[in-house]
């Protein structure tokens, strides 16, 4: 019997070599992975080849949230460096203004590194208009914090923020990445991802527009990739696992078009385990199709009955991630682990900016 909560059994050996360190040339270039759930790699293919790859009639939902540049450095007056990675997302930043010289503060979460611990009280400044003041740390680097900006916080963080890439990536960020780390249909007011939603990375508005003439429908959440999503899984039974929240946005168009989809039986797959992530977060929280905006925990693995997703297009994720966790719930971990052995053994590219699967 095949042993579904152990951590350690969603684990492979990944050579270094197969990380993606950069983006394909053309998004739709990169490769695909066809698995046909509870029975195995069907095909290899090309992403560009998408539409000839899907169940007729298919509904797309993708993720539009977008990145922010959400990784601040600088250094303290002793030469120490300091990161702070934003975690809250930067729509639900409530700025208190009104304080002299045009000054707000806000609370937000973060992840915040230092070579020596700041205390709370300590105040980090970042530029002559952004400065914070540590409230709490808590465990591995997270901590609250308070804000304090003159001007439009967003703009600064665009100006001085550098995008968050993954720490497998080694390579500081690029100016190239400040396109290619963000999905084409990102959206400016859905600003508020500290990774990207990588699965989308691989859609271009040709592709998209050959999809729609073939029939397939598109629609969008919003979730706001934050310490959910990335967060490592330190359970040794999964089932111990406990996922942090990330904001959520099913909007009335989304919530029909899928209610019109299961109506009518047409699939419906998640682009990427954020959208699955949301789509199966606003069922569990509503007990239908139904707009929902608010906060998801859901944890997503083996023994879970998908009430949404009938199908799934993502990259290839970490071991023992809860991402390969999450699609082990839909294909079945056999399936996975021998789609992944598969791939690694053809030489497909991983993580965020590598190749795709197509589970369906």
């Amino acid at each position: 019997m095949i042993d579904d909560t152990s951590l350690e059994s969603y684990s492979f050996e990944l050579p270094e070599d197969l990380i993606a360190q950069a983006p394909a040339a053309r998004r739709d270039a990169s490769r695909l992975l066809v698995v046909d759930r509870h029975r195995g790699v069907a095909r290899e293919a090309r992403f560009i080849e998408l539409t000839d790859l899907l169940p007729a009639g298919a509904l797309l939902v993708a993720n539009n949230s977008k990145v922010l540049p959400a990784r601040l450095l600088t250094t303290k007056p002793t030469g120490g460096a300091v990161e702070f990675l934003m975690l809250t997302p930067m729509p639900l930043v409530e700025p208190r203004p009104g304080l002299e010289g045009g000054w707000s503060t806000a609370e937000a979460e973060g992840l915040l590194r230092a070579s020596k611990k700041p205390k709370p009280g300590a105040v980090i400044d970042f530029a002559e208009d952004l400065s914070l003041t540590v409230i709490e740390r808590g465990e591995f680097g997270r901590s609250r914090v308070v804000l304090n900006w003159r001007g439009d916080l967003k703009s600064i963080f665009e100006r001085i923020g550098h995008m968050p890439l993954p720490p497998y990536i080694h390579r500081p960020d690029s100016a190239e990445d400040r396109s290619r780390y963000q999905t084409l249909h990102a959206r400016d007011d859905k600003q508020g991802s500290v990774a990207a939603p990588t699965a989308g990375l691989h859609f271009t508005p040709e592709l998209r527009a050959g999809l729609a003439a073939s029939g397939f429908a598109w629609a969008e959440v919003s979730l706001h990739v934050g310490y959910g999503t990335f967060s490592p899984v330190r359970a040794a039974d999964i089932r111990d696992h406990r996922m942090h929240a990330e904001f959520v946005e099913v909007p009335q168009e989304t919530a029909d078009a899928v209610a019109q989809a299961k109506a009518e039986g047409r699939p419906v797959f998640a682009v990427g385990t954020t959208s699955a992530r949301a789509l199966e977060g606003a069922f569990a929280a509503t007990g239908s199709f139904a707009p929902f905006t608010g906060w998801t925990d859901i944890f997503i693995r083996p023994g879970h009955t998908f009430a949404v997703v009938d199908g799934m297009l993502t990259n290839f994720h970490l071991p023992g991630s809860s991402l390969v966790i999450m699609v082990a719930a839909l294909a079945g971990k056999g399936v996975i682990l021998n789609a992944y052995a598969h791939a690694i053994r053809e030489r497909f590219r991983f993580f965020s900016y590598g190749d795709a699967m197509l589970i369906r």
